[in-house]
């Protein structure tokens, strides 16, 4: 068996690829051989990313997609195909979220944070899914976090929504697996990203986060990369609903 990760000849999607997390994800199956379409909100900053791939000889398509507008979602699968013709691996990492407390999240903040985190994910997944039924065959991967498993004070409509893409990772995995398709999430700790800045970039607030994580850092998004393309690669053929947490040992606690 090929325990490596080569992915040449694959076809992936990145939602949330111009920056973060994302972006280490989409560059790093380009540089495993994967041909990669990379879905966000900003066109420049997609581009700068596909920039990054081309110049490394890579295969890429920016898409700029809205994931709360169903065309976009359909229209992303759609020319997808289109372009590579089929679609081998998916990987739902955009998300949202806002810092406020239960009691002065607005209802509107609330569905905002649903809508993308797991109701985009349903139907993307399910569009990419029907593709992947007729080729026989694929991976979807989910991007979480240890917020699924431990609340945080102000993040609970995110912490909420990234534990029901836990469920829905483990649903969607038991209903596809007959067709082939292999279902699994990634659940990252603390990262370095523009998502988390006001957290690392006071020094203050850093150190006393860190000083509560066993490996006592922050990881940085190449760091959660790995996970993922165990999960697309020939090593994770028999896993599906599983959730791998790279957290530096947040949830050992």
């Amino acid at each position: 068996m090929n325990m490596t990760f080569d992915l040449a000849g694959k076809v992936a999607i990145v939602t949330g690829g111009s920056r973060g997390i994302g972006r280490a994800i989409a560059l790093g199956f380009a540089e495993a051989g994967a041909s990669v379409i990379i879905a966000g909100r900003s066109a420049e900053q997609l581009e700068a990313v596909a920039e990054e791939i081309r110049q490394k000889g890579g295969s890429v398509l920016p898409r700029v997609t809205d994931l709360t507008i169903p065309d976009d979602i359909e229209g992303l699968a759609r020319d997808a195909a289109e372009t590579f013709g089929r679609i081998d691996i998916l990987v739902n990492n955009a998300a949202r979220s806002f810092l406020r407390s239960l009691l002065d999240l607005r209802e509107d903040g609330w569905d905002k944070i649903f809508n993308t985190n797991v109701k985009a994910v349903w139907l993307l997944s399910r569009a990419v899914a029907r593709l992947m039924i007729e080729q026989q065959g694929g991976r979807i991967i989910n991007i979480t976090t240890v917020g699924a498993e431990k609340a945080e004070p102000g993040m609970a409509a995110y912490d909420s929504s990234k534990a029901a893409l836990k469920m829905l990772t483990r649903c969607m995995a038991r209903e596809w697996a007959p067709f082939g398709i292999q279902v699994n999430a990634v659940g990252p700790g603390l990262t370095r990203t523009s998502f988390s800045e006001p957290i690392w970039s006071n020094p203050d607030i850093e150190k006393h986060v860190t000083s509560m994580l066993p490996m006592g850092r922050i990881a940085e998004p190449e760091e959660i990369v790995p996970a993922v393309l165990f999960l697309a690669s020939d090593g994770a053929s028999y896993m599906t609903g599983h959730t791998i947490y790279v957290d530096g040992g947040a949830l050992t606690g």
